[in-house]
Order: C-alpha cells, then sequence, then structure tokens
C-alpha cells in the first residue's frame, strides 16, 4: 500500500489531542496505515522493577497515529500541502505538493 508520507518526513497532526503540532517521522507501517511522529501522541509504558533498574521506571514513547490523521508540511513553503504522484523525467514516480508544484525528496 502506497502512503502519502515516508520516514523522515515532516508532518503536521490534522486531529486528536495533539492537534496542530509537528514532528518528524520516526517509523511507518503500511500494512496497518499508521506512522510514529517523533514528541506525538507520547504514552507511559510501566516497566517492572529488574536488574539494571532495581526501581522499575515509568518511560515515555511515541504510539503509532493513523496516516489519515497527518499532513506533509512542505518542505519550501512550511505550510501542510496535500500530496500527488507524477513521473518525472526519467520516468520515476515522485511526489509533489499540491500547493507549490515543487517535488518532494
Amino acid at each position: 500500500m502506497k502512503l502519502h508520507i515516508k520516514k523522515g518526513d515532516t508532518v503536521k497532526v490534522l486531529s486528536g489531542e495533539s492537534r496542530g503540532e509537528t514532528g518528524r517521522v520516526i517509523r511507518v507501517e503500511p500494512a496497518k496505515s499508521r506512522a510514529w511522529v517523533e514528541g506525538i501522541n507520547m504514552v507511559s509504558k510501566h516497566s517492572k522493577p529488574n536488574a539494571e533498574n532495581p526501581q522499575g521506571a515509568i518511560e515515555k514513547k511515541e504510539a503509532p497515529v493513523h496516516v489519515s490523521n497527518l499532513m506533509l508540511v512542505d518542505p519550501k513553503s512550511g505550510d501542510a500541502t496535500r500530496v500527488g504522484r507524477k513521473r518525472d523525467e526519467s520516468g520515476n514516480l515522485v511526489r509533489y505538493s499540491k500547493k507549490t508544484g515543487e517535488i518532494i525528496k
């Protein structure tokens, strides 16, 4: 399944608790249409006491967000934009910003 975002993209959150925030995509799981975004949708993970951490701990980490709640931020203008696909001069399929028309690397 093709998605409009890739690992390393900067995205803006459209809905949910983190609405309006931006972050970098850490990981994408196309089969489930989910993405992990740096600093977005933070959850607390409790860990039991063990040899290396005798007290146990509460660790904050990112949880996945559905890709329909994310929109790519255009690197040139800095605004959120829709993404299209077209063929470049060499015949490769590339993503482009619908707002500015620029090709997204």
